[in-house]
């Protein structure tokens, strides 16, 4: 009996024991830090491009690490690049995608900025200092969000995120003066590449060669952080993530979505204690395609928390991300819609070697007024040349109308100057890129389909929730907006279906349409005319104008004039301005004499108004 007793407290003993022994190890929290230098694409850097410049702190993080070939910003501007790092979600879902914010959006519901999911792990986080956010924050993200922010303040032994923003090689240091010129630069201008579609000019080799000069400048400032890691004995425990924060800032760059401005480096220093984490050999590159919008589900990857539902976002390192399944992702998708005062609704696939590039409003050219563009002596040089008729077809193409749809291959066209949309051979490759892109919108849905300023009216409390209210609507109005695809004779009953809807917006993207089709759609005067009079939302009689403008039919002044000085509501003026903008400085050079006493004093309170005005009636 006594062995038999013995015997059961021995069993029960093994099973406790055995229990113990087969529980899963503790998660493990890797600490993570990001490096990010402002404004620059992978151009810029010599491990990236032949053309780039040296440096060697950030090849030294490759050395033990992961280089990423084929890293995207979905956006090509600090604000709208940034809510989708933050977010972990596409802008356009989220209306975080205008760039500057005039209003600030919350998150889904549910859903937080990622750094608050790492704080409820037992993450101490810290931002140094940039955030630039679209979106309302909550007072869960940040320890610390300041540039006092550091990882020495947390807690003994406690894991960090930390976040290093770098500014040496913002668009903001390309101001300098011809005067500031005359100091020279440390690179050779004469040694630079001036990339085909910009002037092959003195300055253009100067400002090249200024910016190479702050590309080694911030390698610098990436070597102390690395210094400062390696002091506290945390390099062989962290994650480092050095990358851009989207494409520029040489002018066509920086708030455009060709691979100039969303094409960014990217390096993963992989620590030591957690190369297992990590299914790639220390050291080598990976052609996988990864984007903003994966960033933050990749640091929760690698931290070891649980993925939250409602964000877009797919790890691409950390527990169940394999090698072969990275080097697998040959997609990206990108976004333009507002930047400043500027707006040109673009959007873009890329599939492997081809980048298919949406121009939702063609007529807008690259080259459109936006006033901290040209603050830099190179703009200025590029758009005064154009004028006096001294460029080449390339290099004139900024300054041009451009075409609904345009396909590029970015590997044997880097600089993307050879459309190859109308070309048979590619019309497989176009079609399919094409249905790619009209799924994610689609699916999404993407909010831009909608005016910004009513958005801001009736969506931005909750634009997640609007959009799926309203996601039918949305479906139309892109399929209004795709009758561009279309020859004009196939288009044109169903233009002038919806140019006399009761559906404000798909009279908007009707007329949008015609000004695509430009004088094909000259059969539509008659009703832009009548539009132009008296539809009840002011930006329709704007677009029916601005129709009538480009053909030369009918001048859009007074009518574009009143229609701001009628308008209430800065956001809705912005978008009028814009049009004015275009009438003056397209091809026909329309004359505006706008009287500002007569616009609402609301309206003049938006600042971007009145830089549209500042530039109108200088």
């Amino acid at each position: 009996m006594k062995f038999r007793l013995s015997l059961a407290v021995c069993l029960v003993v093994l099973q406790v024991f055995t229990a113990c022994s087969q529980k899963e190890k503790p998660v493990e929290h890797p600490n993570i830090v990001w490096i990010v230098s402002e404004d620059n694409s992978k151009h810029y850097l010599k491990m990236f491009d032949e053309h780039g410049a040296e440096t060697p702190n950030i090849e030294s993080l490759a050395e033990h690490g992961l280089t990423f070939t084929h890293a995207f910003s979905n956006a090509a501007v600090c604000s709208a690049a940034r809510s989708t790092l933050i977010s972990s979600s596409y802008g356009p879902r989220l209306a975080t995608h205008f760039h500057r914010k005039l209003q600030q959006v919350p998150m889904p519901n549910g859903v937080e900025m990622f750094p608050a999911y790492l704080k409820k792990a037992g993450y101490h986080t810290t931002n140094n200092a940039k955030e630039d956010y679209n979106i309302i924050k909550n007072d869960n993200v940040w320890d610390m969000s300041s540039k006092k922010a550091t990882w020495r303040d947390r807690k003994p032994g406690q894991p960090f995120y930390h976040v290093f923003n770098i500014e040496t090689t913002h668009e903001g240091r390309l101001h300098f003066s011809r005067e500031d010129m005359k100091k020279g630069t440390i690179t050779d201008p004469n040694s630079v590449f001036v990339q085909p579609n910009h002037p092959q000019t003195e300055l253009f080799k100067f400002t090249n060669a200024f910016y190479h000069d702050k590309i080694q400048q911030m390698d610098k400032q990436v070597g102390e952080v690395i210094v400062k890691l390696k002091e506290d004995g945390l390099y062989d425990s962290t994650f480092i993530f050095y990358y851009g924060d989207h494409g520029g800032v040489l002018p066509g760059s920086k708030g455009y979505i060709n691979e100039m401005g969303v094409h960014v480096p990217l390096v993963v220093h992989i620590p030591s204690k957690y190369q297992h984490l990590v299914d790639a050999t220390p050291g080598s590159k990976t052609d996988g395609f990864v984007s903003f919008v994966d960033f933050g589900a990749t640091v929760l990857n690698l931290a070891g928390v649980e993925l939250p539902k409602g964000i877009d976002g797919n790890p691409f390192l950390g527990k169940g991300v394999t090698s072969a399944d990275l080097e697998s992702r040959d997609e990206t998708f990108s976004y333009a819609d507002r930047f400043d005062e500027k707006y040109d609704m673009v959007r873009a696939v890329r599939k492997g070697k081809y980048k298919y590039i949406r121009n939702y409003q063609p007529f807008n050219f690259d080259g459109l007024m936006n006033n901290y563009r040209y603050k830099q002596l190179a703009y200025q040089e590029w758009a005064k040349l154009y004028a006096e008729g001294k460029l080449n077809e390339v290099q004139s193409q900024f300054f041009e109308t451009k075409q609904p749809e345009a396909l590029y291959d970015v590997e044997t066209d880097p600089f993307e100057t050879n459309n190859l949309a109308d070309k048979a051979e590619f019309a497989t490759v176009l079609k399919d890129l094409r249905a790619n892109l009209n799924s994610r919108i689609k699916s999404m849905p993407d909010l831009a389909f909608y005016p910004e300023f009513y958005l801001k009216q009736q969506g931005f409390n909750n634009p997640v929730e609007f959009g799926q209210q309203h996601k039918q609507d949305i479906e139309a109005y892109i399929d209004v907006a795709n009758l561009t695809y279309l020859s004009f004779e196939d288009a044109k009953s169903k233009i002038q279906e919806n140019l006399k809807s009761e559906d404000a917006w798909k009279r908007y993207w009707a007329l949008i349409a015609c000004s695509s089709f430009g004088e094909k759609a000259n059969d539509f005067v008659a009703i832009a005319k009548e539009i132009a009079k008296s539809d009840s939302e002011l930006v329709n009689r704007v677009r029916a104008a601005e129709f009538l403008g480009l053909i030369g039919v009918q001048n859009p002044v007074e009518v574009m004039t009143n229609a701001l000085y009628d308008s209430k509501d800065g956001a809705e003026a912005l978008l009028i301005l814009n049009s004015v903008v275009l009438m003056k400085d397209g091809a026909r050079k329309y004359v505006f004499n706008i009287k500002e006493d007569k616009i609402n004093k609301e309206v003049l309170e938006e600042s971007q108004v009145l830089r549209r005005l500042e530039y109108i009636n200088q």
